[in-house]
């Protein structure tokens, strides 16, 4: 088992980790797919966990042949999950351990999502101002599960990637966490988010 002490830094996803946004998220989904056409259901709205909005847009649109706004579409369907933020939860135990090592140990938000949608979440769960930096997709060309979002926050937390452990609720994000050579915890093994569908 890990512990404070032996780690650099504590690197933690937002979506599904720190917040239960997942529910709300799907629901601003199904706003931008069903006014497409495009087929979108909850499995495979978690297979896709962790990718910008933008890069799930052109692949869902690529698959069934539709032609979409890619910008538009990212600005509506970021405008849908903000109009759900009351429904999001923060999810304790994870929030609990980024509190504990609050000035004791670096730590950052790594995400997929955008910086001024993950602050509204943060703020929202009752997170602002709490880490020492935030990932967000404009950082990075690329995205989990490359390992530079992770990198980059080691980099900017002074962390030597081996002693960072990251916390993260989706495959892609843990296949960046072993790229990169980073600890991990899945937060699967003990929370499950609420499911919209059976």
């Amino acid at each position: 088992m890990w512990h404070l002490q032996n780690c650099d830094a504590l690197l933690f996803d937002c979506d599904g980790t720190l917040a239960d946004t997942m529910p709300a998220h799907y629901m601003a989904w199904l706003h931008i797919t069903q006014a497409h056409g495009i087929p979108f259901d909850e499995e495979r709205f978690y297979a896709l966990g962790g990718r910008p909005t933008r890069d799930i847009v052109a692949t869902l649109a690529a698959e069934v042949g539709v032609t979409i706004d890619l910008d538009r579409a990212v600005k509506v369907k970021e405008a849908s999950f903000l109009s759900r933020l009351e429904h999001v939860q923060a999810i304790d135990p994870v929030v609990e351990v980024a509190l504990r090592a609050r000035g004791r140990t670096p730590i950052a938000v790594v995400t997929g999502g955008h910086h001024f949608v993950v602050e509204k979440i943060l703020r929202h769960i009752g997170l602002e101002g709490v880490f020492d930096t935030i990932v967000a997709s404009e950082d990075t060309a690329r995205h989990k599960p490359d390992p530079d979002p992770f990198l980059e926050a080691a980099k900017r937390l002074g962390a030597r990637p081996e002693r960072c452990v990251v916390w993260e609720d989706s495959d892609l994000g843990i296949a960046a966490a072993k790229a990169g050579g980073m600890s991990w915890i899945d937060v699967r093994s003990f929370h499950s988010p609420r499911r919209m569908t059976g």
